[in-house]
Parts: C-alpha cells; structure tokens; sequence
C-alpha cells in the first residue's frame, strides 16, 4: 500500500521533470535542427556540402575567438604608441615569414590529394594546440606567442586551401561553384557574428579563456572533418595550376612537326597541347579580376590597421575609442555578409563587369571619405569595403570557374588566396607605418583603389564587350 502510494506521487514528479527538461532541451535541439535544415537545403545535404557549411562555421568561430584573445594582448593592453611597436612585431615575427610559407602550402598539399579529410583534421587539431601554447604565453607574457600565432596562420591558410579545392567535390545538382562558395562563406561570418560576443564574454574571466574557447572549437573541427564525404579525397582529372606558365613549355618547332621527330618530351607536350593550362592560359578575364581583388584585399589589411590605431587615439564623434572601433567592425561585417548574400543572388551574371562596378564604388566612397571626413564616412567607407570585397571575390570565383580548365581549377583557386593573402598583409603593413591622420589615411585608401582600377578596369571591361571564349556561366 506505501509502494502504490510511493508511485502515484512520483507519476506526477516525473511528468514534471520531464516538462522542464524537454523545456529546457528544445532551445537546443530546435536551434541545431534549424541550423541542419538551412546548412543541408537544395541537396546540401545529400552532396556533403552541408557538412563542409557546418564545418567552415567551426572554423571561423574558432579563428575569431583567437583573435580577439591576440588583439587584447597585442593591442589594448597598452598604450598606442607601444601597441604600435607590438602590432608592428607581430607583423615581422608572424605576417612576413608567412608571405614565405603561403606560395608552398598550396603545391605541398597538392601532393596530398588522397588525404583532404586528414589535412583538415590536422589544421583544426594544430590549432587547438597552439591555442593552448598562446593562452600560457598570454598568462606570462612570453615572446613563444608570436611563432604560435605564426602556426595558427599556417594551419589556417592549409585549412583554406584544402576547402578551395573540397568545394568543387561536393556540389549538389544544378548547383554553381559561386552558389556554395558564397553559402560557405555566409556560414563562416554568421559563425564569427556569434562567437565574437561569446568570447569578448570569456575575455572578462580572464585573457586566456578566449583560447580555451578556441580549443575546444577547433577539437570539434577536428572530429567533424572526418565526417566529410570520403569522395573529397579523390583526385580523378585534377592538375596543377600556376600563375605563370612553366618556364619552356611552349608548342614543338614546327621543323619537328614535320619531319615527325623530337625526343620524347617535345611530343608529350605536343600531344598535351602548347601549354600546361595555368591562370595566364586561360585569356585575361582572371588575371584582371586578380588583381582588382588584390587592390579589395590591400585596403582591407590596410582600414584594419589604420583604423584601429587612428579610432583609438581620435575616436568617432561623441564615441568612447571601443565603441568607434565596434561601429566600424560593424559595418563592415554586416557588408560582408550583404555583399556574400548578393553575390549569391545574382550568381556572378557577367562577373568582369561585377568586379569593374564594385571597384569604382569602393573607391568612390574612399575619394568621398578622404574629402569629407566624418564618422558616417568612415562607416560608410567600412561597409562598402566589405560588400565590394565579398562581391568582387565571389566575381573571381566564378571567372576561374568559367575560364581555367576543370583539371586545374581547384589548383588555381589555391594559388589565387595565396596572392590576395599577401596583398592584404601589404596593406595592413602600409596601416601600420602610416601617421595618425584621418584624411591622409583615406587618402592613401582611395590611392589603393587607383592602382588597382588602373591595372584591372580596362582589361575587365575589354574582356566583357568580347565575350568569353567559354560562355558556361557559373
């Protein structure tokens, strides 16, 4: 009779246990299953390109919660001319070795094309590494923070690299290069909207938490890595890419045509063509749309620079210096996200003269800025360089997509981050050297963009008024 009792009072404990933790579950599980849905839509999800959305999310989440821990360390924690110095290290030590490293990365993981899955697996896993070395280096102080950081730039720039070249594996039918480019990209700065709060939260606790945020991130990266599709390991068709043809390959003398002679090189290339297909192969459309990105990529390094030291001496009107620095950071990541999102709808229609648009826009508004200097301007200047350099990159993916051979497409696109990587490490070296003057430094921004129309613009309008020779649009 107690036991009957016993249990008739816990029917009703149970049900409402269960209430509260079904109540306190569904948050969770209703925000993972909206996240699954969006990420796996239009056959996302049967392709593998879902996980490849969930997982470049991983990565910038994990990305950004280094860098705020490296930017409270290396940036607010002192004053700005010593800030200066340190940023001006950590650019020496970190940036300069890794313009060395970038052009190798890409030809050593070419060698590597079985093990895509791995290489990823292992950046992700190196970095939660090196976020553990970082957070001890940042509790101490230690100079053993700026090779880590150089670590995280390396494994960063492989994770890059080896997504480049997965992308094009993993599109579902009916489905463009620049479509999944610009989802994956979308994912990745949605992601890094989300950590950025949460760990600027883990950085009131204490300077290294933001790391171990990292670290657990990048373990996550490294186990759902290996949950990709075995089929982005495969290599069928794939050859390598070069910005330059290789040196002597050109088509037989035609002597040996005729005669039919010629060792057994002359006709390998014969039988292959004129020349290996490359970047500068494949007519001008690419090469111009390249460097018109590298101007995008240039001013980017640069604003983050400059700004960051100029909001912090001369913050915007009637701002405190973090809020002048978080008006900026906003504009221009909700630009980005704006421009991926357009880049997506209008999937690159007529991309040299896309790229030819957003190039005089950006240096539209940076002529704008430098003549009437304001805190409208400067947001104005932000956003409209993160929305040209969001569409005018996505623009370039599909010219390669269009123009360079299937063989060596996802090759080219390696090599193509590896430039605009070393473009924007330019720029922010140019940011940092630069005196504290707001219309100088607007002016040196639109000076930027000069170069880059007057190396580009022509050669991209010239290309568009022909046509391509390969009128497959992405």
């Amino acid at each position: 009779m107690t036991s009957a009792r016993s249990h008739k009072d816990s029917g009703p404990l149970r049900r409402t246990g269960r209430t509260i933790g079904h109540a306190l579950h569904t948050p969770f599980t209703g925000t993972a299953r909206g996240i699954r849905k969006a990420t796996h839509a239009h056959g996302a999800g049967e392709s593998g390109l879902g996980k490849l959305i969930e997982l470049h999310a991983v990565n910038g989440a994990g990305d950004v919660m280094i860098t705020i821990a490296l930017a409270s360390t290396v940036f607010f924690s002192v004053p700005t001319d010593e800030a200066r110095g340190r940023v001006a290290l950590y650019l020496a030590v970190t940036m300069a070795p890794f313009t060395l490293l970038a052009p190798v990365i890409g030809p050593l993981l070419d060698h590597l094309p079985h093990g895509r899955r791995a290489a990823m697996a292992g950046a992700m896993l190196a970095r939660a590494v090196l976020a553990l070395t970082m957070a001890g280096a940042v509790a101490t102080g230690g100079l053993e923070l700026y090779p880590a950081a150089l670590g995280v730039l390396v494994c960063s720039k492989a994770y890059g690299v080896v997504r480049s070249a997965v992308v094009p594996r993993l599109l579902p039918p009916r489905f463009s290069l620049v479509k999944a480019n610009s989802r994956v990209t979308l994912a990745g700065l949605l992601a890094t909207g989300v950590a950025a709060p949460i760990g600027a939260g883990l950085h009131t606790i204490g300077p290294a938490w933001p790391l171990y945020g990292a670290c657990v991130i990048f373990i996550g990266g490294t186990v759902l890595a290996f949950t990709l599709p075995h089929k982005v390991d495969s290599s069928k068709g794939e050859r390598k890419a070069q910005l330059v043809p290789p040196h002597g390959v050109t088509s037989p003398r035609p002597e040996a045509k005729r005669n039919g002679k010629g060792n057994g090189r002359t006709r390998g290339r014969e039988k292959r063509g004129e020349k290996r297909p490359g970047l500068r192969s494949v007519g001008p459309s690419v090469l111009n749309g390249l460097q018109a990105n590298t101007a995008h990529r240039a001013l980017s390094g640069f604003l983050i620079f400059f700004l960051a030291f100029l909001l912090r001496e001369q913050p915007l009107a009637g701002q405190s210096a973090a809020v002048s620095l978080g008006i900026v950071g906003v504009a221009a990541g909700v630009g980005n996200a704006l421009g991926t999102a357009v880049g997506s709808w209008l999937r690159a229609r007529g991309p040299e003269v896309i790229v030819a648009s957003v190039l005089a826009l950006a240096l539209g508004v940076a002529v704008l800025t430098a003549l009437f200097f304001s805190t409208v301007m400067v947001a104005a200047l932000s956003a409209t360089a993160g929305f040209t350099q969001a569409l005018s990159k996505l623009s370039l993916d599909a010219m390669i997509q269009r123009d360079v051979p299937e063989e060596v497409r996802t090759s080219a696109f390696a090599r193509s981050e590896t430039v605009l990587q070393m473009a924007w490490v330019i720029g922010g070296g140019i940011g940092i050297a630069l005196p504290l003057n707001g219309v100088l430094g607007m002016s040196v921004a639109a000076g930027i963009l000069t170069l880059g129309a007057a190396t580009s613009v022509r050669g991209l309008l010239s290309a568009a008024r022909r046509g391509s020779p390969h009128p497959r649009v992405a």
